[in-house]
């Protein structure tokens, strides 16, 4: 299958302060932007928050290992150098940054992965695999 970006489209209450953090804070690039939606570019990755007023959804969390996750989550996987920059970016900037963690490791599917929270709620994961070429291996 050949690689493609990715789509993702999600409601937001705060446009203003939704663009801040992704452009700002994580470093994405600002797409399309209308009074009502917003496209951001995330690692050559396409999310659209829709303002939509005030919403509500409830997740659980699931445990891998020692860790507690939130089920509800996206994020991208980046090079190691990318992980280690955008990291300490925003530990510098006082934000959340929760999970900070190595996964399977010394095993198959090894990666670093943290976790920050944006305006709406939303969790977002960012991963770096050991070896790129176990990212779906088994």
């Amino acid at each position: 299958m050949k690689k493609a970006e990715f789509h993702l489209a999600l409601p937001c209450e705060d446009l203003e302060k939704t663009k801040d953090f992704y452009t700002y804070k994580l470093g994405a690039k600002l797409g399309r932007d209308t009074d009502n939606w917003v496209d951001i570019n995330l690692y050559g990755n396409q999310i659209t928050f829709t303002k939509a007023g005030t919403f509500n959804f409830d997740f659980k969390n699931y445990r891998l290992g020692d860790q507690i996750l939130p089920s509800f989550h996206f994020g991208v996987i980046i090079d190691v150098e990318t992980w280690g920059k955008l990291y300490s970016r925003l530990f510098s900037m006082d934000l959340e940054v929760t999970t900070e963690v190595t996964f399977f490791e010394n095993k198959v599917g090894e990666h670093l992965s943290f976790f920050v929270k944006d305006p709406n709620g939303y969790m977002v994961e960012f991963k770096s695999f050991k070896n790129s070429g176990e990212i779906f291996t088994v």
